[in-house]
C-alpha cells in the first residue's frame, strides 16, 4: 500500500494557486499539474436525455478548488476510476474566477490508480485570487460543513476569465481559444473555435406585442456542443455567413444563458444568444475541429431509454415510405413526413420519421447506412423515433461504426428477422417476438394468434383480392388524432374527442386483403400506411376517384391486385358478437427485394443436402 508521503511527492504543490495567480510560473513549473481529489458529488442530470454531471473538489496539499467534471470526463467516474482519496493528473482544463469563487472545468484528467486511494493529505485551505488585495485568505478547510466547506462571506471581485488550457489557435490574434464546455454566465471576453454541425431554416413568429425572426446553429469542438441563436438584425447578419460543416471564431460579447431544452437537442446546460457586437470570422485551420460527435444508442436498447429523450443513432435502412401530409392540432398548419424502417445488429427494428423539407427530399436507397443526431424517442406503438428539427442526418457516413454495420448486415443482416418494439407496454417490457418468415400454410398449422400474447410473422405474399367496399372512413384533421368525424350536414365534419368541426375529413385507409401463396390463402386487415402501398396513392385520392370516376376507380384496384408484397403481420385473438376469432393484421409492407430475396432461398438451399 502507498504511504501518505509517497502520494504527496507526485503532488504539484502550489500548482492551483500558478493555475489562478501565475500562469508563467504554471508553463514554468506544472505543464501537467497533479492533485488529489478531495470530494466528489453528483450533480445528477440536467433534464432527460442528457447525462449526469459531477462537482469535485481538488487539493494540491496547499490550496483547494472547486472544480466540475465535463461531461466527456465522467467516464472516469462511471468506470469505478475517479473516487474520493484518488491522486489525478490534469491533462486538460479551463480556469475561471468569478465574482471571489474560483471554478476549475476538468476537460480531461488521468487517474493515477497505482498510488491508490488516500485520505485527504496536509490541511488544503480555499484558494484566493492574486487581484483581490483586500481579501484575506481563508482558512477553512474542506472538512468542514457543506460541500467544499465553510463559506465565508467575501467581498465581490470584478469577474475575469483565466487562460486556457485548451489547444492553442493558429491565428496569432486568437491566442487562446475558449472550450465550449467551460463557458458559462460568469465567462466574458471569450473566444471560441468551433464547426456548424446543423443550421435551421430561418423561423418567423407574430404575436399580439411582437413579431420577428431567428435561427439557431449547433456549434461542435473538441470539448462538447452548444447551440447558438441568432434574432432579428443578428439573423440578417449571420445567416448567410454560417454554413455546415464550416469552422469559425466566435467572440464575445455574446449572451451565455440557461439552455431551454424543449428546443435543443443537445447535452448542454447552456445556449448562446448572439449580439449585436459579437464577432463571427471564418477559420481557415479546420483540422483540429471535429467533425461530428455521436453518441449511437442500439435499436434493442430503445426500449431502456424514457419517452421524449434525445438520442443518436446508425442503423441500416430497411424500408422506405412514401411522403404524407399532416395537419398540426396546435398551429393547424400541414407538414410532410415520412416514415423509414432501421434495423442494426442487436436484433431490432424500429419507425423513424423525418419531416419537411427532410422527408420530401429524402433520396437514400434501402440498405443504405443512415446516422442520425438528434433523435426524439416516442412511445407511439412501443418504441418509435422522430428526427427532431435541430437534428441531422448523414448517409453512408465515413466512420468505424457505419463500415462495421455494412459488413454485418451483408453478410447475417440482409437475410435477418428482427424484433420490434410496437408490442411494448412499458420501458423495459417485453419487447415482441422475433418476426418469423413463414408460409401461410404454417401460420394456420402453427396455430398462430391462439396464444395469450400476439404472434408476430412476416409472409411473403400476392394479392387476388381487395374488397372494394367501405375501403376508407373520413377522420379528423388533427395531426395524431385519426378518430372518425360524423357530417354534420352543414358543410363541416365534426371530431368529438378534439370538440372541433373541420371543412373536410381526410380519408384513411381500412383495407381487407386477400393474399395466397403457394401453400394457402389469408385475409390481413390492413391501415392507411399499408394501405397507401398496397394502391399507390392516398385514401382522398382513392375517394376523389369514386366520386368523379367510378371507372378509374375499378382501374385502381384492378392495378393493386397481383401486387406481390412482404407482409409483416401479427396475429390476435379477438372476441366480437360473443365470438372469437383470429385477426391476422398487417403491420408493415414492403416490396420484394430481389437481391435479399435471393440470398434467403441460396440459404434454404443450403440446408439440404444434395447427393
Amino acid at each position: 500500500m502507498v504511504d501518505i508521503q509517497t502520494a504527496r511527492s507526485h503532488i504539484t504543490e502550489g500548482a492551483l494557486n500558478a493555475i489562478f495567480n501565475d500562469p508563467e510560473r504554471l508553463q514554468r513549473e506544472f505543464p501537467v499539474p497533479i492533485c488529489q481529489c478531495v470530494q466528489i458529488k453528483a450533480l445528477g442530470s440536467q433534464g432527460e436525455g442528457n447525462p449526469e454531471r459531477y462537482r469535485i473538489v481538488l487539493s494540491d496539499v496547499q490550496n483547494f478548488v472547486q472544480s466540475m467534471l465535463a461531461t466527456q470526463a465522467n467516464h472516469v467516474v462511471h468506470e469505478g476510476k475517479l473516487k474520493k482519496g484518488s491522486i489525478v493528473r490534469l491533462k486538460s482544463y479551463q480556469a475561471n474566477a468569478v465574482k471571489g469563487k474560483r471554478i476549475l472545468i476538468i476537460l480531461d484528467l488521468e487517474v493515477i490508480e497505482s498510488l491508490g486511494e488516500l485520505e485527504k493529505i496536509g490541511e488544503p485551505v480555499a484558494l484566493t485570487v492574486k487581484e483581490e488585495e483586500d481579501v484575506k485568505p481563508v482558512n477553512t478547510t474542506i472538512a468542514g460543513n457543506g460541500f467544499y466547506g465553510n463559506r465565508p462571506q467575501q467581498p465581490p471581485a470584478q469577474d475575469r476569465v483565466l487562460p486556457s488550457r485548451a489547444a492553442p489557435a493558429s491565428s496569432s490574434s486568437h491566442a487562446n481559444i475558449y472550450p465550449i464546455e467551460g463557458l458559462s454566465p460568469y465567462a466574458h471576453k471569450w473566444t471560441i473555435k468551433a464547426r456548424v454541425t446543423n443550421k435551421s431554416e430561418i423561423r418567423t413568429w407574430h404575436k399580439a406585442n411582437s413579431e420577428g425572426k431567428l435561427f439557431s446553429v449547433n456549434l461542435l469542438d473538441e470539448s462538447g456542443e452548444i447551440k447558438a441563436t441568432g434574432f432579428n438584425e443578428q439573423c440578417d447578419a449571420f445567416y448567410d455567413l454560417f454554413q455546415e460543416g464550416s469552422v469559425y471564431y466566435i467572440s464575445a460579447p455574446c449572451r451565455v444563458q440557461l439552455a431551454k431544452k424543449q428546443f435543443s437537442n443537445l447535452p448542454n446546460d447552456y445556449e448562446l444568444t448572439f449580439e449585436r457586437d459579437t464577432v463571427v470570422e471564418k477559420a481557415e485551420d479546420a483540422d483540429n475541429v471535429p467533425q461530428v460527435r455521436y453518441n449511437f444508442t442500439t435499436v434493442s436498447d430503445l426500449q431502456t431509454i424514457e419517452k421524449d429523450s434525445t438520442i443518436d443513432i446508425i442503423a441500416v435502412l430497411k424500408e422506405v415510405g412514401e411522403v404524407s401530409q399532416i395537419t398540426s392540432k396546435s398551429t393547424q398548419k400541414p407538414y410532410d413526413k415520412r416514415d423509414l424502417t432501421l434495423v442494426d445488429e442487436s436484433g431490432y427494428s424500429v419507425k423513424m420519421t423525418i419531416w419537411g423539407k427532410t422527408a420530401t427530399t429524402f433520396d437514400a436507397n434501402p440498405e443504405s447506412i443512415v446516422a442520425f443526431k438528434g433523435a426524439k424517442v416516442s412511445d407511439f406503438g412501443g418504441r418509435s423515433l422522430s428526427l427532431l428539427s435541430s437534428g441531422s442526418m448523414m448517409i453512408d457516413p465515413d466512420i468505424p461504426e457505419a463500415h462495421k454495420l455494412k459488413g454485418w448486415y451483408d453478410s447475417d443482416g440482409r437475410t435477418g428477422s428482427y424484433m420490434s418494439h410496437s408490442n411494448m407496454a412499458g420501458v423495459g417490457a417485453a419487447s415482441g417476438r422475433p418476426d418469423t418468415t413463414v408460409t401461410i400454410a404454417q401460420v394456420r398449422d402453427d396455430s398462430l394468434g391462439n396464444n395469450e400474447n400476439p404472434d408476430y410473422f412476416s409472409v411473403k405474399g400476392t394479392i387476388i383480392y381487395i374488397r372494394n367496399e367501405n375501403f376508407a372512413y373520413a377522420a379528423c384533421l388533427n395531426e395524431g388524432c385519426n378518430k372518425k368525424v360524423t357530417d354534420m350536414g352543414d358543410g363541416t365534419w365534426r371530431c368529438e374527442k378534439c370538440n372541433v368541426n373541420h371543412p373536410r375529413p381526410q380519408y384513411r385507409y381500412i383495407l381487407s386483403l386477400n393474399v395466397s401463396d403457394h401453400t394457402g390463402q389469408l385475409w390481413l386487415s390492413c391501415f392507411d400506411d399499408v394501405g397507401r402501398i398496397v394502391m399507390g396513392m392516398s385514401a382522398d385520392q382513392l375517394m376523389e376517384l369514386r366520386e368523379n370516376d367510378e371507372a378509374a376507380k375499378e382501374r385502381a384496384f384492378e392495378a393493386a391486385g397481383c401486387k406481390t408484397l412482404n407482409f409483416r403481420c401479427r396475429a390476435k385473438m379477438e372476441t366480437f358478437q360473443d365470438q372469437q376469432k383470429i385477426r391476422y393484421q398487417v403491420m408493415s409492407a414492403s416490396p420484394i427485394n430481389y437481391t435479399a430475396e435471393a440470398h434467403r432461398l441460396a440459404e434454404l438451399i443450403k440446408g439440404y443436402n444434395i447427393d
